[in-house]
């Protein structure tokens, strides 16, 4: 209609199988619709709640304060403990919200954070508590889609696990070039997501000292795939690589995404960087991953690898530069309540739970939409 702006939030991905997230950090819930999932599934309740717990806050003073049980409730999609073809809707209720600790966050913005954004795109209605639809909070719900995904796969031999590669200057080993389901389940098990312990007792180090600093920090999280066929995904814009950084840059705080050997393959020769093709068991590998499973936009039957960057909470407690919007002059912002010194451990399920869900879709596709 003539003199009405039309905007929207896309927050759905997927293809066959597609995942929406809605609700907001402190609305009444959160939650996730997702449609397209193969009926008679059976999904484990307890390991899908005990994957959610690896990203649920107010366990320890490496994440904010804030508690939520985070047990979604099932609202459709699911009958005796199995899906059943309709859309699955799952809600998380909100109970620890303190609304009023973001009050002044209605007329001085966050710096790089999404308030300023949202307050320009809605006109000025953008709910900030929290950070609205933008918080790492709805990260839950791609948890559940994700957690369920992560079944259906395993139960196809296909296995994603990942780990925090770095926090700061402190980085942790990088996966095998064949990890295995036995080494993403180790990792996951561990209170904190690393392979060597003595570089996550390091990088937790570097966590407390930004939070007793007023400060945050940042990290990268490797996760790889094992047990995918070659041949999914499609040439240019549609391959592998394309579906997955789209939906990655959908996690909060996700400012990077590379793949096998990334931007550090810019620094290589093509006889360094090149996957030499061999045979093993009658099977055709490459003896090197720089590729990171995919050729072309098509998986190539190796691992798939990756990388999210992970930027630091911009919720920090140190006085910083803002503006008020109200007056359009220069402010000065402390914020108030509980944050994250650091989300990158977090995010690991989360990358995980994003990953499953994008290459279920990709699996079903190539399988027309069935198995």
């Amino acid at each position: 209609m003539r003199g009405w702006e039309v905007t929207y939030v896309s927050s759905e991905f997927g293809k066959l199988l597609r995942v929406s997230v809605f609700g907001q950090s402190h609305g009444r819930a959160i939650g996730v619709l997702i449609d397209g999932l193969p009926a008679g599934e059976n999904i484990d309740l307890e390991e899908l709640n005990a994957f959610l717990d690896r990203r649920k806050p107010g366990k320890n003073p490496l994440s904010t304060a804030r508690r939520e049980a985070d047990t979604p409730v099932f609202l459709s999609g699911l009958e005796n403990g199995a899906t059943c073809g309709a859309p699955l809707c799952a809600m998380i209720e909100n109970a620890d919200q303190h609304s009023s600790d973001y009050r002044q966050l209605q007329d001085r913005p966050r710096p790089s954070h999404a308030d300023y954004t949202a307050w320009v795109k809605w006109g000025g209605h953008a709910d900030l508590r929290g950070g609205g639809h933008f918080s790492g909070r709805l990260t839950a719900p791609l948890c559940v889609a994700g957690g369920i995904a992560k079944q259906i796969l395993s139960r196809r031999g296909i296995f994603v696990g990942a780990h925090l590669a770095s926090v700061g200057t402190e980085t942790d080993r990088s996966f095998p070039l064949r990890p295995t389901a036995e080494l993403f389940g180790a990792v996951a098990a561990k209170p904190f997501p690393v392979l060597d312990d003595n570089a996550g007792a390091r990088m937790q180090s570097l966590i407390l000292e930004a939070r007793q600093a007023l400060d945050s920090v940042g990290g990268v999280v490797e996760c790889a795939a094992v047990g995918l066929p070659a041949g999914l995904g499609d040439p240019m814009f549609d391959g592998v690589e394309n579906r997955l950084a789209a939906a990655l840059f959908g996690i909060p705080a996700v400012k990077g995404v590379e793949f096998g050997g990334g931007f550090a393959s810019a620094r290589l020769h093509g006889s360094e960087n090149n996957d030499p093709f061999t045979v093993e068991d009658g099977e055709i590998v490459t003896s090197s991953n720089h590729a990171g499973g995919i050729l072309g936009g098509i998986t190539t039957g190796m691992p798939i690898t990756l990388r999210a960057a992970i930027k630091p909470t911009p919720s920090i407690s140190r006085p910083q530069q803002t503006v008020s919007l109200s007056s359009r002059e220069a402010a000065g912002l402390v914020i108030q309540g509980r944050h994250d010194p650091c989300i990158a451990h977090r995010a690991v399920p989360v990358v995980e739970a994003v990953t499953a869900a994008v290459l279920l879709d990709l699996l079903l596709e190539g399988n027309h939409g069935t198995f």
